[in-house]
């Protein structure tokens, strides 16, 4: 997923189960698939703009979901950040094609948590979902 996170940092392109997040997210409808993006206050403003085109770009997005009509999402770690120095934290975890939204928060949320070195629990910055 490394590659896919560097293709979304360098611009080419929630309420979790496991963890309460107070941030309401914006969402975002984009083709067939809502694009919710949470916008936390760690986040730079660099982040942020990559998150938003993510969720506003479908060229972008489609460098983040393999197969539309499923679930994805990233999680960040707070302390990790998601782009350092124009380049992707390796905590940064962008998981696509689940099943569920639970399995695509519980599967960014433990990539990232896994890989992160700050001692911040990972936050999702991003979900797709299948628009209804």
């Amino acid at each position: 997923m490394k590659p896919l996170v560097a293709a979304l940092a360098l611009g080419l392109v929630t309420l979790s189960p496991l963890q309460a997040q107070e941030v309401r997210g914006k969402a975002y409808r984009l083709g067939a698939q809502t694009v919710t993006v949470y916008d936390h206050a760690f986040l730079s403003d660099e982040e942020k703009t990559t998150l938003q085109m993510v969720a506003t770009n479908e060229q972008a997005l489609a460098l983040f979901v393999t197969k539309p009509g499923r679930y994805s999402a990233m999680a960040v770690s707070p302390d990790d950040g998601f782009i350092r120095g124009g380049q992707p934290a390796a905590s940064a975890a962008a998981l696509s094609d689940l099943e569920t939204r639970d399995a695509a928060r519980a599967a960014a949320l433990r990539e990232c948590n896994a890989a992160r070195k700050g001692k911040k629990d990972c936050l999702l910055v991003l979900e797709v979902a299948p628009s209804s």
